[in-house]
């Protein structure tokens, strides 16, 4: 008969194999004092981490009762923080057997996986900490393979979650009509996100054809079950007519209900619909309130617009450092243009000291971002000799 062979316990990952090979019992290393053992043991291995100094505490094992309770009296639902369940370490103490000896470190600890533990919902929660490394290394392979599992025993969130594996090659290759597969199979369960995310699959075409009449009625759907981002998705409809027909005055209040919600980049396109008056009247300073706003929930765009407002009066009073320094921020989040606004800063002296060769090298920065405006910045410098010893290098 072939035995069949056992799972390996979460002891494991505390553990550098450090000889690849067949042997259920390889050589391990402790990953905090890098202590060796020779054959591994997964209850020797426990009882080393329960004595480790350096050993974090999720590594220790807990009494059997504080388990039962986690996992039996905690009422814990499916969106409950994933660290909940790593805490637990996936373990139960057993008893010991009274042959075993009081003084052996191999024979201290007796640990054993709980079929409880593998529900369907612990599977997903354990995924998760694999996935974001909460309280574990990062392991997307991992996480993968916990989704699937959990997935093929019915658990809904499961699924979503191994189609967005599969739409962002999480853990595994990319195959977005998987993703499109898994999105529907659970939408059709009433899964809100999953009815959200086929809107997406739908707008640009992924693991399906396009069809944008298609998603905007998954939107619509969305957004009517109260989720937010596809309430902002139906104010883009509504803008760009996406799907329906253009009608600006439901974006902006599509918009507005998504901000009010606080979807961050439903504020900025408030400040923007304030801002040019689109779907409602003009109100500058509406639009550098919700600019404001916006920012400092950390929209990069927001910040920009910001140092746009401070420079140039809009909603506010002048404040050319104030649009400086917003630059200096958006610029160091990844913001291309900023990149430029700071070059003109310092060529024309706007919130700090003039400085021609910071200016040159900040339009040949955002040039080489693909900003064309630079490109001509950089023309002009080389026209005129502004920073003509950097330009010739």
């Amino acid at each position: 008969m072939i035995r069949k062979e056992r799972k390996k316990g979460p002891v494991w990952v505390h553990f550098k194999t450090v000889v690849e090979s067949n042997n259920s019992h390889p050589p391990v290393q402790c990953k905090y004092c890098y202590k060796n053992y020779q054959r591994a043991v997964p209850e020797r291995m426990q009882a080393h981490l329960d004595k480790c100094p350096k050993a974090p505490s999720n590594a220790k094992s807990q009494p059997k009762q504080q388990l039962i309770n986690n996992f039996n009296g905690g009422h814990m639902s499916e969106d409950q923080d994933a660290n909940t369940i790593l805490s637990s370490q996936h373990f139960i103490q057993r008893p010991q057997s009274p042959f075993e000896s009081q003084d052996s470190e191999e024979m201290n600890m007796q640990i054993e996986y709980s079929d409880q533990l593998e529900s369907p919902r612990n599977l997903h929660h354990l995924g998760y900490c694999y996935q974001y490394g909460i309280g574990i290394e990062k392991n997307e392979i991992r996480a993968f393979q916990l989704y699937k599992e959990a997935a093929e025993k019915g658990h809904i969130n499961s699924k979503y979650d191994l189609g967005r594996c599969y739409q962002h090659g999480i853990g595994i290759e990319k195959n977005e009509i998987k993703a499109f597969e898994l999105y529907k199979e659970v939408a059709q369960n009433g899964h809100i996100t999953s009815i959200y995310e086929l809107g997406e699959c739908y707008q640009y075409g992924m693991g399906t054809g396009k069809n944008e009449i298609k998603a905007f009625g998954f939107y619509k759907e969305a957004a009517e079950k109260g989720h937010i981002t596809s309430i902002y998705k139906l104010g883009e409809c509504y803008k760009y007519g996406i799907g329906t027909v253009i009608n600006k005055i439901k974006a902006f209040e599509f918009y507005k209900e998504a901000a009010q919600k606080g979807h961050i980049t439903s504020i900025f396109k408030l400040g923007y619909c304030y801002n040019h008056g689109t779907g409602t009247e003009i109100d500058k300073i509406k639009a550098f309130d919700s600019y404001k706003e916006a920012a400092e929930k950390g929209h990069i765009t927001s910040i920009h617009k910001l140092g746009e407002c401070y420079q140039y009066g809009i909603g506010t009073e002048i404040n050319e450092i104030k649009a400086f320094d917003s630059y200096i921020k958006a610029a160091n989040k990844g913001h291309t243009i900023s990149l430029y606004e700071i070059g003109e800063c310092y060529q024309y002296g706007i919130g700090t000291e003039k400085d021609n060769n910071k200016a040159f090298e900040l339009y040949k920065e955002a040039a080489e971002k693909g900003l064309t405006i630079s490109l001509y910045e950089l023309g002009e410098c080389y026209q005129y000799g502004i920073a003509m010893e950097q330009g010739l290098k």
